[in-house]
């Protein structure tokens, strides 16, 4: 599975939500999911699984779209509650099962040298959205990060194939809520009114 792993040095469960950033390849934005509240907790692992989040190349940008229960952007969300963290790419490991690992930045690497592009090249480009993300640095002070160009999914253009593509996972994900919907509150049966005569 795309976007999990633990921290190298204390394996701490965490979600990659940007492999790079820009100017900065060695970096990478993750969020800790031990420190989330279950509702949120669980929200995040659920979009982490869907078809959406497993097609795209970072999951900021499903998250930039993508909202909590209680109605609020998932992004906004961890950036402004301070779960939203800078870290070196040779700190992180990649989980993609229980048996398996790779370090993030040696991963970085192989997709670089795959779609023949400099590692710095990986970092999201240019885009009309910007998240500033406050991190907080050693010593309890914060720096402010610039991280550009969150791409939203429905803003930029996208090939009738990948148009297709994207239905076919929402259309998927919606049929499995609708699915999970039913199995805790079953639809009541429509029934209808037969008048007798005399």
């Amino acid at each position: 599975m795309k976007h999990v792993g633990k921290m190298k040095n204390n394996g701490a469960k965490i979600v990659i939500a940007y492999r790079t950033l820009p100017g900065d390849p060695y970096s990478a934005l993750v969020i800790g999911t031990q420190q989330l509240q279950d509702s949120y907790h669980d929200a995040l692992m659920s979009l982490v699984e869907s078809d959406m989040a497993q097609q795209a190349d970072e999951l900021a940008d499903v998250m930039a779209v993508r909202r909590f229960t209680d109605g609020s952007n998932m992004l906004e969300y961890v950036h402004a509650n301070g779960f939203l963290r800078k870290v070196p790419t040779d700190g992180v490991l990649i989980t993609p099962d229980n048996k398996s690992s790779i370090p993030l930045n040696e991963l970085n690497n192989l997709i670089a040298e795959q779609k023949g592009v400099r590692l710095v090249d990986l970092a999201i480009k240019d885009g009309s959205n910007t998240v500033v993300a406050t991190l907080p640095e050693k010593g309890g002070k914060e720096i402010t990060e610039i991280v550009e160009n969150v791409e939203n999914p429905a803003s930029f253009e996208l090939s009738p194939a990948e148009m297709r593509s994207r239905a076919d996972a929402l259309y998927k994900e919606a049929a499995k809520l609708r699915k999970s919907a039913d199995e805790i509150d079953p639809p009541k049966k429509k029934t209808t009114k037969t008048t007798e005569e005399a």
